[in-house]
């Protein structure tokens, strides 16, 4: 079943500084009992995947730790929201908990590498409210959506998944992205703008694991 893209009508009405679109399914959820009194809500039943939509643009898609010890189910399902909303900036998160940890590894690749998607982790339902009403208030009321501080959250979980590319290790993965700063520059880099970082054979090795992940 092919997911439904967020309307024109809700793309274009970003909510005001403060507030926060969400999917209707999670009205009476523990997690939006949790971002009451940070955010104001405003529940829509025409999100599609999407859970939670934010002032710029910013959709987010929400899974949980039944959601990852369930199956492959989850991994169709972001997959739809990629799609789905490819004029949105995507954003996955994901509770890693003491039963979903075996699972996380490889969700990540796939969100990250594979799909091109931020994803950060949380704990609990509690932490995810507690990051949303971050997201959604930002630092300062001119800049609602704080790029710099998802940035900082990201650092590490990029870091470490550039290192898992065969022939980059902690030096050259960092060299890498102070040049290519994000998966998806980096993915699309050529040998030739690779080779003066790393060295002809690592990047060989980074355009062919790429190469590997998207086809």
């Amino acid at each position: 079943m092919e997911s439904k893209p967020i309307s024109a009508k809700l793309l274009n009405a970003a909510p005001p500084y403060g507030h926060i679109i969400i999917n209707e399914k999670w009205r009476s959820s523990n997690l939006v009992q949790c971002l009451k009194g940070s955010v104001k809500a405003i529940f829509e039943e025409e999100l599609g995947d999407v859970d939670f939509c934010l002032s710029n643009k910013t959709c987010v898609l929400y899974v949980s730790e039944s959601d990852m010890v369930a199956g492959n189910i989850h991994r169709r399902k972001i997959a739809r929201f990629r799609n789905a909303n490819s004029g949105l900036q995507g954003i996955v998160i994901v509770e890693k908990t003491h039963l979903s940890e075996q699972y996380f590894s490889g969700l990540q690749k796939f969100v990250v590498l594979e799909l091109g998607l931020t994803l950060l982790p949380v704990s609990s339902p509690a932490e995810a409210a507690q990051l949303l009403g971050q997201l959604v208030l930002g630092e300062n009321k001119e800049n609602p959506f704080c790029r710099k501080s998802v940035s900082r959250l990201l650092e590490p979980l990029v870091l470490n998944l550039v290192q898992q590319i065969p022939g980059v290790g902690k030096v050259k993965a960092m060299l890498l992205l102070q040049q290519f700063p994000s998966i998806h520059r980096l993915s699309g880099a050529s040998v030739n703008e690779l080779e003066p970082i790393v060295g002809q054979s690592t990047a060989q090795q980074i355009t062919a694991f790429f190469h590997n992940q998207f086809t």
